[in-house]
């Protein structure tokens, strides 16, 4: 009963935030006053092995961070992530994989299990984090900061939500867990923050 309450509440939530996909003030929208003098280089993860996985190792590249479940009808999204990770890769562009377990506890599994899912099922060779909380109080610190640079209505409602970060490391927009990683206007936005020159990345 727990499970269909939670679930319940998340459509909701879901068909309030998919209706705006693609609008102007939707996907990517910062509100005013917004601005934080962090990028996402001051954040750190641990790796899916247990290692200490700084953003700050990435600075000068762009970033796809995806939080994921293996569970999931977007589950499939994991051979289109590969694809793009591995197509813009020599350009400077990592997909980053965040499993979680927040929505509808589809993403049950140890990190092990998880790791090898993603690597034996879909060929996953970009990084992939530990499991985290992206969501609510208390959601890891890139997510905490990710909300409050793009907003709440730019913030995961559901598994395999993209974040974009660009070579500055600072935030360009974020698209829908319905946006597919091979969308023209996803794959579109990852070219165009690829152009960026590297030394704007700074130190």
């Amino acid at each position: 009963m727990r499970l269909t309450i939670a679930a319940s509440a998340t459509l909701l939530g879901l068909s309030a935030v998919f209706a705006a996909d693609g609008a102007p003030s939707g996907e990517g929208a910062s509100p005013a006053g917004s601005e934080s003098p962090k990028t996402a280089w001051d954040f750190s993860f641990t790796s899916i092995d247990g290692k200490p996985m700084p953003l700050s190792d990435f600075r000068g590249k762009v970033l796809l961070v995806v939080n994921t479940a293996s569970f999931c009808g977007f589950t499939k999204q994991y051979k289109a992530l590969q694809e793009l990770h591995a197509k813009y890769e020599p350009q400077g562009f990592a997909v980053i994989g965040v499993p979680s377990n927040d929505f509808g506890a589809q993403e049950p599994k140890a990190a092990g299990e998880i790791k090898e899912f993603c690597e034996g099922i879909f060929g996953v060779e970009f990084p992939l984090t530990d499991k985290n909380v992206v969501s609510g109080d208390g959601a890891h610190p890139f997510y905490k900061w990710a909300r409050e640079q793009l907003g709440w209505v730019n913030a995961p409602k559901w598994n395999f939500h993209k974040y974009l970060v660009g070579r500055d490391g600072k935030l360009v927009t974020s698209f829908f867990s319905v946006t597919a990683p091979d969308a023209d206007r996803l794959v579109s936005a990852v070219e165009d923050a690829l152009k960026k020159p590297k030394v704007a990345a700074a130190e």
